[in-house]
């Protein structure tokens, strides 16, 4: 049976959570935390199921499924007003704070769900903002919390990071992992850090980007269409640590030394560990071990994979030519 789940704020985050567990079979309880004239709640209500049900509307015309479906999906969620929190979180076995990245908005979420909270119920902040030591002292059992940073628009992109304390349990951790993944969701667990994993990366190569239509390197058009057919299409099939490894560790050594001279900015300097892997003959592919160990694998089928992945790539972008 689907678990019960609670999202606390009836905003952006809030929804996309809605329509994920909606669409996997839970119930969902969609928890107003903003205190609110009671006359306002219902255009919050009806703006909340209509952004949910035109989410669904949208997949579903995209073909992702049958629109006979939606009411079906629909009934499962409700929204329910603060001062119903005790109703909101009865029987809930894990609740998503989706609040605006205030602080003072986030203890006064939590202060208003936590004595309210079963004994196992696993919490999760969405925060983009927040590390999670920042926040844990804001329940009363921390062993049951955690952050849970999904990437917009929630409902379809498979990424949710992860960042326990060290006083969160191994077993709520788990029990969340678990959930995400049989929604068909893709949890990855990292230590607390700014930025979390995805958002770090793409700080930096957003400022990248913008730097060069500053600088009128080429046209916001041109760089745009640049990143969606290299950068997009090669990170689509590998991951930035794997691609290291398969063009050699020592291109970005020599690529880094070389840019950070041209451009005169420690911006491009590789980290220690780039320096380190080429001491110790560790690039990649062709070493056996770089950032990851290849010394067991089947390169010759490894390679013949992620290549047949490629073509995948170009069947989606229409790409894809018969010989002259």
């Amino acid at each position: 049976m689907a678990p019960r789940v609670c999202a606390v704020g009836a905003g952006r985050m809030g929804r996309g959570i809605a329509h994920v567990f909606a669409y996997a079979g839970s119930e969902v309880v969609l928890l107003d935390a903003k205190d609110r004239p009671a006359e306002d709640f219902p255009r919050l209500e009806a703006d909340a199921l209509a952004e949910i049900r035109a989410g669904l509307e949208t997949l579903a015309g995209l073909g992702l499924f049958d629109a006979s479906d939606i009411d079906r999906i629909m009934g499962r969620v409700s929204v329910a007003p603060r001062s119903a929190v005790a109703e909101a979180l009865a029987g809930t076995a894990f609740v998503f704070e989706g609040v605006p990245e205030v602080k003072e908005a986030k203890a006064d979420a939590f202060a208003l769900i936590d004595p309210h909270l079963g004994e196992d119920t696993v919490v999760a902040s969405t925060t983009s903002t927040f590390l999670v030591d920042e926040l844990i002292d804001m329940v009363s059992r921390p062993g049951r919390f955690l952050n849970a940073h999904w990437l917009n628009p929630a409902y379809l992109v498979p990424l949710v990071e992860l960042m326990p304390s060290e006083r969160t349990d191994e077993a709520s951790v788990a029990a969340l992992e678990g959930l995400l993944e049989r929604i068909g969701k893709v949890p990855v667990r990292m230590k607390a850090s700014p930025g979390y994993i995805v958002p770090r990366i793409q700080t930096l190569a957003m400022n990248e980007a913008a730097r060069m239509a500053e600088e009128g390197i080429a046209t916001p058009e041109a760089i745009d269409k640049a990143l969606v057919y290299g950068f997009g299409f090669r990170f689509a099939v590998l991951g930035l640590l794997e691609f290291i490894d398969w063009g050699g560790n020592d291109i970005l050594y020599y690529a880094s030394r070389y840019m950070t001279d041209a451009m005169e900015s420690d911006r491009f300097k590789a980290p220690d560990i780039i320096d380190r892997n080429m001491k110790e003959g560790r690039n990649g592919l062709r070493d056996g071990t770089g950032f990851f160990d290849y010394r067991d694998r089947d390169v010759a089928a490894y390679r013949e994979e992620r290549l047949g992945r490629f073509v995948d790539q170009l069947r989606l972008l229409n790409l894809v030519r018969p010989p002259a």
